[in-house]
């Protein structure tokens, strides 16, 4: 099971329920996208709107080798690829609260021109309401984000 965490400093009871699910965790995120299923998401922009080109945000010596290092390792694993998109957006860096950097795109520009379509939005009581009487809560941050 690939962790942030070591598994001594897991809950026990959390131990027990990924060995006995162990059959469902992989050992190591796989590489690359996952296959294509028939469903393309697409993002419909605001007609007749420009695409933004942002420029870098300015980033010391210290900054740029830690997004370098980030991008090169994306890339490796086949998370991303390279672009030729006259799109832009900067990204920057956040400091998590182990020491090390979080890479952050900044999408406000694409934000402001994207089509905003209405979806409700469940309310917190209904929400609550499903979860009662559950005794296992996680969160998941899909590895980094």
């Amino acid at each position: 099971l690939a962790s942030t965490k070591p598994t001594e400093e897991l809950p026990h009871e959390m131990i027990e329920i990924i060995e006995e699910y162990k059959d469902v965790f992989p050992e190591e995120i796989p590489p690359g996208l996952p296959p294509i299923r028939g469903i393309e998401h697409q993002i419909d922009l605001v007609p007749g709107s420009a695409l933004p080109n942002r420029p870098a945000y300015r980033t010391n010596p210290v900054e740029t080798k830690e997004l370098q290092k980030q991008v090169e390792e994306l890339m490796s694993k086949g998370h991303i690829r390279e672009s030729l998109s006259p799109c832009a957006v900067p990204v920057l860096l956040v400091p998590k609260k182990d020491g090390t950097w979080r890479m952050c795109v900044d999408c406000r520009a694409i934000n402001n021109i994207t089509v905003k379509y209405r979806h409700p939005i469940p309310r917190l009581d209904d929400m609550l309401d499903e979860l009662c009487g559950s005794t296992i809560f996680s969160k998941i941050d899909l590895k980094s984000g």
